[in-house]
Formats: C-alpha cells, sequence, structure tokens
C-alpha cells in the first residue's frame, strides 16, 4: 500500500521524527546499569548506552576508527507502554522501519533495586507525557471487512494492527463482517458502554454502515457521542484516515488510534423518499458522482479510470441540469478563509463543539428543516442549476490522498463545504481545475463557487437515470435534502479539532 504522512499541528505531529537535540532536566533520567540511562526529554524518550558503540574502518582509509552514536531517541508519540516488572523496566515503542510502516519493539533494562521507587515515578511521567490527553488502555471493537484491499484486510490486521493495538495493552474484540449491510446490524446492537472505539478495518464503506447502524439505536444521540467511529485503511477508498490520522498505513494508523484524541464529527442527515441516512464523508451529483460510481465497469483501470472517466466528459462538456437550493451560511471564500484561520486556536472542550441537541432524547436530533418532503425552507437560497457540471458538498477535505476538495472543511463547525462548478466552462478550465484539486489552489479558481452551508435541497431534472453518491456509496436517482447536525458524531484525530490536510488561510483584503 502506498503511503505518505501529513503533519497536523498537535504535538505529536510526526511519529517518524527523532528529537535528538531536545533539551531535557537532569531530573528526569533515570539510571540504568552502569553505563546507560533513560532521560525524558522535551518531546522524546532519550535512550543513552555506551552499549550501542560500535568501532567502524570506513572513514579516513579506514586508518581511523570511529564512535557511533551512543543515543538513541523514541518520540513519545510512538511509546506504546512501560512497567516494572521485577527489577526490569520495559518500554515497547512503535518503531519506524520504513517510511511508511511502524513495528513494535522493545527497551528492556535492569533497575538496581534503591532505583525501584524512583522508577515507578519516572514510568508515570513517561506515560503521562506519552499519552497526553488522550486515553489509555482503549477498548476497541473491530470490524474485518474480508473483501477489502483484494481480500488483505485479515492479513494487515495481524501483521499491522493487532500488535500495535496489544503492545498499547488495548482491550480489543474482533469480528468480520460477512454482507453488505452487516456492520449496521452489528453497531446497532452494539453495547457502547462497553468500547470506546469501533474501529473498521475496511475502506469509507464501513464507517459509514456503523454510524448508520448507531444513528438506528434507541439512544442514537448518546450512543454517537460516546463511541468513536474509526477507519484502520484497508480498502481502496481511504478518505477518513487520511483526514483523521494522514496516512493510509495500517500500523501508523493503528498508532494514531491508540494516541488519538475525541473529536466530535459533524453528520448529515441525508433526506431521500421516506428515508433517512447519516453521511460523514460527502454528497456528490454530477461529474464526481459519475466519474467514481459510472466507471465501476473498468475497475481494472485502477485509479486512471477517474482520470479517464473525468476527460470522457470533460470532452464532452456534460452538464447535469437541476433545482438546487441551499442554506448559506458563509458566502464568500474570504470569510471562509477566516472562520478556518481562526479554528486554529480554538481548543474549546469537546462538550462546547457540538450542537444544542439534547444526547437523552431518544432517536436521532429532530430536522430542523424538515424532510425531503417538506415544503423548501424558506431560508434556502435558490442557486441557478440549469449548466451544473458538478455538485459537491464535503465533511471532510481530502477524498483522496491527492484529492484536496475541501480544503476548509473543519470537523465539527456544524457547516458542509459546498462545491458548484457550471458545466459549460471552456475544457481547458476544466482540465485545469482537475488539475488543481491536488494542491489545492482550485479553492481559489474564479470559476469554482465555494460556500459553506447548513442544508440543502437538490433535485435533478431532465435526466431519467444517473448518480448521487452519499460517502461514495450509490444512492437512487430522485431529489434529496441534507441537514447537518454539528458534532453529532465522534471520531479520533491526531489533532483533536482539525483534519490533517493542508487548508486554506486568510489573505488581506480578499473578500470573495
Amino acid at each position: 500500500m502506498a503511503t505518505s504522512t501529513i503533519s497536523g499541528t498537535d504535538p505529536f505531529a510526526d511519529p517518524t521524527r527523532m528529537s535528538e537535540n531536545s533539551e531535557y532536566a537532569e531530573g528526569d533520567t533515570l539510571p540504568v546499569g552502569r553505563d546507560a540511562s533513560l532521560t525524558l526529554a522535551t518531546d522524546s524518550l532519550i535512550v543513552l548506552d555506551e552499549d550501542f558503540t560500535r568501532r567502524e574502518t570506513r572513514n579516513c582509509c579506514g586508518l581511523l576508527p570511529s564512535k557511533a552514536k551512543t543515543t538513541q531517541a523514541i518520540p513519545f508519540f510512538n511509546v506504546l507502554w512501560a512497567e516494572l516488572s521485577n527489577f526490569d523496566i520495559i518500554i515497547q515503542y512503535a518503531k519506524t522501519t520504513s517510511k511508511n510502516v511502524v513495528r513494535v519493539a522493545s527497551v528492556n533494562y535492569l533497575v538496581e533495586k534503591p532505583q525501584q521507587g524512583y522508577a515507578k515515578v519516572w514510568i508515570t511521567k513517561l506515560l503521562d507525557r506519552a499519552y497526553g490527553e488522550s486515553q489509555r488502555k482503549k477498548r476497541i471493537k473491530v470490524l474485518i471487512n474480508p473483501f477489502s484491499g483484494r481480500g488483505g484486510a485479515q492479513k494487515w490486521f495481524l501483521r499491522d494492527i493487532e500488535p500495535i493495538f496489544v503492545a498499547a495493552r488495548c482491550e480489543i474484540n474482533v469480528e468480520r463482517t460477512l454482507y453488505q449491510g452487516h456492520a449496521v446490524e452489528l453497531a446497532e446492537k452494539i453495547d457502547t458502554v462497553a468500547y470506546d472505539v469501533i474501529a473498521s478495518c475496511s475502506g469509507d464503506g464501513l464507517p459509514h454502515e456503523v454510524f448508520n447502524g448507531l444513528g438506528k439505536k434507541r439512544n442514537a444521540a448518546k450512543a454517537l457521542s460516546q463511541v468513536a467511529v474509526v477507519q484502520l485503511p484497508c480498502g481502496t477508498g481511504n478518505a477518513m484516515s487520511w483526514n483523521s490520522f494522514g496516512t493510509d498505513s495500517c500500523s501508523i494508523a493503528a498508532l494514531c488510534i491508540v494516541k488519538g484524541l475525541r473529536t466530535p464529527l459533524d453528520l448529515i442527515s441525508i433526506t431521500q423518499g421516506n428515508s433517512r441516512t447519516l453521511s460523514f464523508l460527502s454528497q456528490s451529483v454530477g461529474v464526481v458522482a459519475e466519474v467514481d460510481l459510472g466507471t465501476e465497469h473498468i475497475r481494472w483501470m485502477g485509479s486512471a479510470r477517474f482520470t479517464y472517466g473525468f476527460l470522457v466528459r470533460v470532452i464532452r462538456k456534460t452538464v447535469y441540469p437541476c433545482d438546487l437550493a441551499v442554506k448559506i451560511d458563509i458566502p464568500t471564500k474570504g470569510a471562509i478563509k477566516e472562520a478556518y484561520w481562526n479554528e486554529f486556536s480554538n481548543h474549546a472542550p469537546i462538550e462546547e463543539r457540538r450542537g444544542s441537541f439534547d444526547i437523552e432524547t431518544p432517536g436521532l436530533p429532530e430536522l430542523q428543516y424538515g424532510t425531503i418532503n417538506s415544503p423548501l425552507p424558506s431560508d434556502f437560497t435558490p442557486i441557478p442549476s440549469n449548466k451544473l457540471g458538478n455538485f459537491y458538498a464535503g465533511n471532510m477535505a481530502l477524498m483522496a490522498p491527492s484529492a484536496n476538495f475541501f480544503p476548509a472543511a473543519l470537523p465539527s463547525d456544524g457547516q458542509l463545504d459546498c462545491v458548484t462548478v457550471d458545466g459549460d466552462i471552456s475544457r481547458t478550465s476544466a482540465i485545469q481545475s482537475f488539475l488543481a484539486v491536488e494542491d489545492g489552489s482550485w479553492f481559489n479558481m474564479p470559476h469554482v463557487n465555494y460556500q459553506k452551508v447548513s442544508g440543502y435541497r437538490i433535485t435533478p431534472k431532465g435526466q431519467k437515470t444517473g448518480y448521487i453518491s452519499i460517502d461514495g456509496e450509490r444512492f437512487p436517482f430522485e431529489e434529496f435534502q441534507a441537514e447537518v447536525h454539528r458534532g453529532l458524531g465522534t471520531v479520533l484525530t491526531r489533532s483533536g479539532h482539525m483534519y490533517e490536510a493542508q487548508g486554506v488561510v486568510p489573505r488581506t483584503g480578499q473578500g470573495s
């Protein structure tokens, strides 16, 4: 699985970065043996051991020996557990073995009897720094989709994920899904008091099912606030992991779950016909939906099928006429940038990042705007869409590692990022937009209409058949209405309040 990581703004931002030059207080050093010590530095555990020294004869034509480093730096983020067993101190951590893989390793030293009391105090300090505000010994319900990743999910769990959970002293309960929709049934029946996390070894489909299963519980709002839903990236679409953890590496994602911070997540009620579905990722009508769902017959092309599908529709200048009305909260790009930037310094408690709904009320929160069968809300603004080329609403920034469609998206601002683009723009502009998605620069393109909304209604017209994608799943090609519930769901993220994606920044004087 090709992967990369994206640094966040939290104190544990890069689990692979060593900090050998960090300063540390002498009182945070634990002597272990004659020539070794363990020191709590600013952001790393420093292991000093003269036994690391080895002689090399590769310098100066092999005439002068040199000494290797006598220290090893282990970032606190990578420390999984530490304990004193008899006279041995054992520290388990996630060791970086390649750019995108970590494996469980350990440091083991003898602690003399006079140091035993201090060692226990020192271990407490180590674990405090290693976990910060993150919950220790998480109780994790693991759901494995055995069909994900061309059948590799089970293998990846056993090799890359389970050892990290075990080393971190997490309690895990594993169950395999047997058919589409099985995770909905499992989540609906789960005892939310017994687990802190539901982790899906899958693509984005299983988290979608889990949210909807929790949404079917009698105490749905409370259940969704109690249990964090996370993804262990084992599918072809791993958007949730990219946004939450900045990776599609199974082992790094497992480490991020161990250290992850509880984060409220906006969920969106989609009403269509007489049904109500929860969406956590995105909704699309037009080019994106067709490129995603309309190219299933050429999956053999891999990711190239998306490029092919897009180019075919651009050449045809395909349009998708519809009636569209939205509840606009932030209308201009300049104001959107300011709102995004302000969130960087917002570290409000988790309770303040949720909506005003009562979690003790049975079922899901009441719909403020009614359903698709209700009259159009008076505060929805009609948007001319007879020449619509693409309608895309996102709750997360990255739809794929190189697809930063919604660079201003925030986990719990109570708003969707809504993008519309006309289908009759020039082919050159359309292709430039496609290429600009990768670096996020398409946000500033004049023909890209980008707004923050809290609800919308869309009615396709002029077409009898087509594609509507909700969280990557195909829905009936008919009108639907969306409404955002601020902070209704719960996930784990590295920062606790931001996505791991390149976001937008405000520019002085820019108002649109």
